[in-house]
């Protein structure tokens, strides 16, 4: 039987002790860990190795872990997990933005990253599955729209294809499987494959107020995704399966 290769988590932050610290422990958990200290390390270690998760501190000097993530999520879809300091709000809702996959607040439990990092893999294993199975085209349709489940697809009632981030295109995909009916953020979350339930709860505000500004003839009087307060959001269009066949 052949082995599963170990996760290979690259460690991008400029503190030489925080990078040691936490190869040591996610190496004695059984993973192999790569380490840069700045952007051109890691785009380097990026090309010569195939990397699994890539955890990238927000405060680096010279090029921050923002604008990193951003020019990694244009040429790959590797997890990318932040770092991020507490009292930042806004780096975390501008990393999920722009495509990171989770964060982690400093000070932190190594242990707590370490879940974060499963959590990713094993969402990445199950994706990786399920494009294993034979393909099955499910088109739905509301108010005017269509959105193509297999080929992450949306296109406008005026025939142009619209830009979804994975995100929000697992979002949408979530209400219109489940429209008509209220959906807490932590269903949203589990039903759009999304964070551990303990992931920071704003991202599903976030990808909502993003997923407005481009499906709604006015986000601020959405007509589709209703907030239910004290509850979470309610889609409220009619929707339509168009096809459903191998």
């Amino acid at each position: 039987m052949t082995a599963t290769p170990a996760t290979h988590v690259l460690i991008v932050d400029d503190d030489h002790r925080i990078r040691a610290m936490l190869a040591r422990f996610l190496t004695d958990h059984g993973m192999k860990v790569s380490q840069a200290g700045d952007g051109r390390e890691m785009f380097a270690i990026c090309a010569d190795a195939r990397i699994d998760v890539i955890v990238l501190d927000i405060m680096m000097p010279g090029e921050d872990g923002l604008s990193l993530c951003r020019r990694m999520r244009a040429q790959s879809a590797v997890p990318i997990i932040l770092l991020t300091a507490m009292s930042n709000d806004t780096d975390r809702i501008i990393g999920l933005e722009i495509g990171a996959d989770d964060y982690v607040v400093k000070p932190f439990n190594p242990r707590e990253l370490l879940a974060r990092i499963r959590a990713v893999t094993r969402r990445l294993s199950a994706a990786s599955l399920n494009a294993e199975r034979p393909v099955v085209t499910a088109v739905y349709a509301f108010g005017g729209w269509q959105l193509n489940a297999s080929r992450r697809t949306l296109t406008s009632p005026a025939g142009v294809l619209t830009d979804l981030t994975s995100g929000e295109f697992d979002l949408l995909l979530a209400f219109l499987e489940h429209p008509q009916r209220v959906l807490t953020r932590d269903q949203l979350l589990d039903l759009a494959h999304g964070r551990m339930s303990q992931a920071y709860d704003r991202s599903i505000d976030v990808q909502i107020s993003r997923l407005r500004r481009k499906i709604e003839a006015d986000p601020q009087d959405p007509a589709f995704i209703k907030t239910i307060r004290n509850e979470g959001y309610f889609f409220t269009a009619d929707v339509t399966l168009l096809q459903d066949a191998a």
